[in-house]
């Protein structure tokens, strides 16, 4: 079986290939014109466990109406969204590269959370699991801050990093799951998936 990924991630898809999952994409619109039911903006007082379940539910809910209104055939949606929580703070994208340095400032030398929620939506009904990993960086002088901001890599990632680039030797620990940080817990996936009849391997 194919499925659908609601997911403009090219770390989701990379992830759900070495998974060996078929699917195809499901794009949303964004900037001006982006779709209000994908809205990822924290709501007054949410914290980040709701909020990444409510964003993941979102984008799985309004995959299945965009391949409804396309026409397509009807297969399982899949979505996820992954947020950073340190000291109870929701940190997602950085709005721009003085974001990006500010909060991987506040990440030195610290331990923060990696949330990843999954769900799945089939004939109507949503599955939805969460993977929660801790992540604590080394030190990290304003140097290498200023030199991994200039690469750009920062730019499109929750917490202003990604765990599989360049941002892996500011790693000291990792508790939890390593597929997770990256935005597809592909163990937990998978497992997600089976319960619906799909057989990964």
């Amino acid at each position: 079986m194919r499925l659908y990924l609601a997911s403009r991630s090219p770390r989701r898809r990379e992830l759900l290939h070495q998974i060996g999952i078929d699917f195809d994409t499901v794009v949303f619109r964004d900037g001006t014109r982006a779709d209000s039911e994908t809205d990822e903006t924290p709501l007054a007082g949410e914290s980040p466990v709701d909020y990444v379940e409510r964003v993941a539910r979102a984008k799985a809910i309004h995959g299945l109406k965009i391949v409804e209104e396309r026409r397509l055939p009807m297969r399982p949606v899949l979505s996820a969204d992954t947020t950073l929580e340190f000291n109870g703070e929701i940190i997602g994208k950085p709005i721009d590269m003085a974001d990006a340095t500010a909060i991987l400032r506040r990440l030195s030398g610290q331990t923060h959370r990696v949330l990843t929620g999954v769900a799945v939506n089939h004939l109507g009904h949503t599955e939805y699991l969460l993977s929660t990993s801790e992540v604590r960086f080394r030190e990290i002088d304003d140097e290498e801050i200023r030199h991994y901001v200039m690469s750009g890599e920062p730019m499109d990632k929750a917490g202003a990093y990604g765990i599989q680039g360049r941002a892996g030797l500011f790693v000291e620990h990792l508790a939890g799951s390593y597929t997770g940080v990256m935005g597809l817990p592909v163990c937990e996936t998978g497992e997600l998936l089976k319960r619906l009849g799909f057989r990964p391997l």
